[in-house]
């Protein structure tokens, strides 16, 4: 037996909303699936509070369907989008100028800047413009320190034509290569 759309809305709109109406005349239903014996459908309510409120009509509904002729599962879920958390104003005091909430990046000592290449998406050329960028910067006299952590595919020791596998002298401490004036490395090492 095929169930109908209008079967399962004439039933949902039997079960009554907390504050008034039921789940259909206060607009609720998202998302209504109908597939076979599996009726699939979304109460979204405004708020936390008004879904936490919704629990026992959702449970009704779900008991109402079961009883359909022609459905044998449903799957009814509950969510609530309710305005974004104001973040707390800052505290101040009559006379003196916000504080800050955040102390923001920590320095490195002995490093200046710091350039981030990255994508989404793989096979763009990363690599390649890093390791471009590292050679310029280092002939051009710059102190150049180059980290390749791409698990996936790390290939920073054969752009920048190194075979050996970096020392541990402690056992602790691993010592970084140096290629073309770049001190490098790499999880691909």
């Amino acid at each position: 037996m095929t169930v109908e759309r209008e079967a399962v809305m004439r039933v949902l709109a039997g079960v009554a909303h907390p504050g008034g109406g039921d789940l259909v005349s206060r607009d609720l239903i998202r998302a209504m699936a109908i597939e076979g014996g599996t009726v699939r459908f979304v109460i979204e309510a405004a708020t936390p509070d008004e879904a936490r409120a919704l629990a026992s009509a959702q449970a009704e509904a779900e008991a109402r369907l079961k009883a359909l002729p022609g459905v044998s599962v449903v799957q009814a879920v509950m969510t609530a989008h309710g305005p974004a958390a104001k973040p707390a104003p800052p505290g101040l005091k009559i006379g003196q100028h916000p504080t800050p909430q955040q102390g923001g990046p920590q320095r490195i000592s002995g490093i200046d800047r710091i350039i981030a290449v990255a994508s989404g998406k793989g096979g763009v050329g990363k690599s390649t413009v890093a390791s471009n960028l590292a050679v310029a910067l280092a002939r051009a006299g710059r102190r150049v320190g180059l980290l390749d952590a791409d698990i996936y595919g790390p290939s920073l020791p054969k752009m920048m034509g190194v075979s050996k596998r970096p020392s541990s002298p402690d056992g602790k401490i691993i010592e970084p290569l140096v290629a073309h004036g770049v001190t490098m490395m790499s999880i691909g090492l």
